[in-house]
């Protein structure tokens, strides 16, 4: 079970910054740095396209399995159930990579190298004030079963 230092007064995971609030701040700020600008051209804009589209097609299904499941895609909301399915056969947290995806495609299609910057910073952000968290409260909540698909199923990518 797992230890009440570990879980929000929800029952979830201990975050107390909303993950996507990171992604938000990284364009926001992003825009309007100067310096680091580049016109991304028809192979940025592809490129930048493609992230989008990336992100879109391994967030939304995450967020799927979550709504079927009867769960709240909010960390610190409790996990009655530990999803294993879709795009989280491929990364424990797909949500955070289609977020990161979604920002270093909207760097490219804006020529903002800031921004790509940040969405790093954003996800490095998030590891720690996030991912973390989750993963000690899904330890203790799901034992042996969050470890074996730990064990076989990467974190990001």
């Amino acid at each position: 079970m797992t230890h009440n230092g570990e879980q929000s007064s929800q029952g979830g995971a201990r975050v107390r910054i909303a993950p996507p609030l990171w992604f938000a701040a990284a364009i926001g700020i992003g825009a309007f740095l100067p310096g680091l600008r580049f016109r991304p051209g028809a192979a940025g804009v592809l490129a930048g396209i493609l992230a989008v589209a990336g992100a879109i097609g391994l967030g939304l299904p995450a967020v799927g399995w979550f709504r079927k499941t009867g769960q709240d895609p909010k960390p610190w909301m409790p996990s009655p159930q530990l999803i294993v399915r879709g795009s989280y056969r491929f990364s424990r947290n797909p949500m955070y990579v289609g977020l990161t995806l979604i920002v270093l495609g909207i760097a490219a299609i804006s020529g903002r190298g800031w921004m790509a910057a940040l969405s790093f910073c954003a996800l490095a952000a998030v590891h720690f004030t996030a991912v973390l968290p989750e993963e000690r409260y899904l330890a203790g909540k799901f034992g042996a079963a969050y470890l074996e698909y730990k064990s076989r199923v990467r974190r990001y990518l």
